[in-house]
């Protein structure tokens, strides 16, 4: 009889589906080779980092300053945070300081933090389907409820939804744009829209709601898109992300929060993300990769190559008569499939094509493919997807 708690044997249960198409690939890649198998199921940046990451890399390994691996404030170095708050505040039209910014192990890391500083047993996340799968997992680790509203079928903000969905017990509202598993990115007009209407629960409901974006992708952009400014939608606004995709270091565990400069009650605030990470465990972000992120604010992956490997996908859709929205931004796509999700997934692996369900992201009916591969890959499936939608329409 195992010892495992109940509870994570549900959760093992429900997020099973990435871990079950990685497994599959694995043996898939064992028995056929490669070569043969055309695996989309993962979100793992392939793109090589920037060439001044190694040339940064390589300098502070040489560095043999003492204490330099030593613990530091638990919101991070501050000259760190001095040049993030400078970067980001260009970037979101708003003068951040230094206290407005906590170094995280990661986004992830940074989301438990947030999650563990706000809420209390009970409290609500409103969380946008579709999602990424580990947010239900973050909200219930610190005694939060999610609340799920669906987004429009083109996977934009339905506010009607969103502003239905707030109670009482609403303490974050928390999106992530450019989406995983869509791409989609929204509009600062909605944005606008969304900031207003938590503006206005807060004030009805007589309590603090948090507009939190989870932004790893940001710089991960399509056909002239821009990821529109946070800061200016609500003080309340608060921004997680992470240099995991834009500088391909996913493995490093290097993120950040930033808050917005006049948020109300920001010291408080603060303080509380601060120890979070310290209680948590966390203690502090990596050290040797703060001091390099510091250094790589001005640089990024090419993620040009993303761009190219699009092209190649659509097409290879568009020929095999998939539905799909072109995606704005992130490394995914997010088509409708013909029948059952899981059931056409088994039809695509039949075709050595592994990909994921809809439903492990709130969205039964659709799957997600991630174009982490080279564009060979992607070409070379195009015989694969044909066949499998040949045999969904028998």
């Amino acid at each position: 009889m195992s010892g495992v708690a109940k509870k994570m044997q549900v959760f093992a249960e429900k997020s099973s589906w990435i871990r079950k198409m990685f497994e599959e690939g694995a043996r898939m890649k064992a028995e056929f080779g490669a070569d043969k198998v055309f695996d989309f199921s993962i979100g793992n940046p392939d793109v090589p980092p920037p060439a001044k990451f190694y040339t940064v890399l390589r300098e502070l390994a040489q560095n043999e300053q003492p204490g330099i691996h030593g613990y530091m404030p638990n919101a991070g170095y501050p000259f760190v945070r001095e040049a993030l708050a400078k970067r980001l505040g260009s970037e979101q039209g708003v003068q951040f300081g230094i206290n407005d910014i906590l170094m995280t192990c990661g986004a992830a890391g940074g989301l438990n933090v947030l999650f563990k500083a706000l809420l209390d047993p009970g409290d609500e996340v409103v969380i946008l389907a579709p999602y990424f799968v580990e947010y239900n997992f973050y909200i219930d680790n610190h005694g939060g409820v999610p609340r799920i509203v669906p987004t429009d079928q083109d996977f934009n903000l339905d506010l009607a939804a969103i502003e239905e969905a707030l109670t009482e017990k609403t303490k974050v509202v928390l999106i992530n744009s450019p989406n995983n598993p869509t791409g989609q990115i929204y509009s600062a007009a909605a944005l606008q829209e969304l900031g207003q209407l938590i503006d206005r629960a807060g004030a009805r409901f007589n309590t603090s709601i948090y507009l939190v974006s989870d932004e790893p992708y940001r710089n991960i952009v399509f056909d002239g898109h821009e990821v529109p400014p946070l800061m200016n939608t609500t003080t309340n606004a608060i921004l997680a992300s992470s240099y995991s995709k834009e500088l391909s270091l996913p493995g490093e565990r290097i993120g950040y929060l930033a808050l917005h400069p006049d948020m109300a009650g920001k010291e408080e605030v603060i303080g509380a993300l601060t120890l979070a990470n310290r209680i948590l465990g966390f203690v502090n972000a990596p050290a040797l990769m703060q001091r390099a992120v510091m250094q790589l604010q001005d640089v990024s992956a090419d993620n040009a190559i993303y761009a190219r490997r699009l092209e190649v996908f659509c097409k290879v859709l568009d020929e095999a008569g998939i539905e799909y929205v072109r995606p704005k931004g992130a490394f995914y796509l997010f088509p409708k499939t013909p029948i059952d999700d899981v059931e056409f997934c088994k039809l695509l692996a039949d075709q050595k094509i592994l990909a994921v369900p809809g439903r492990g992201f709130g969205m039964p009916g659709y799957i997600r493919l991630a174009f982490c591969v080279d564009e060979k890959v992607i070409a070379a499936s195009a015989p694969g997807f044909k066949k499998a939608m040949a045999l969904a329409k028998q």
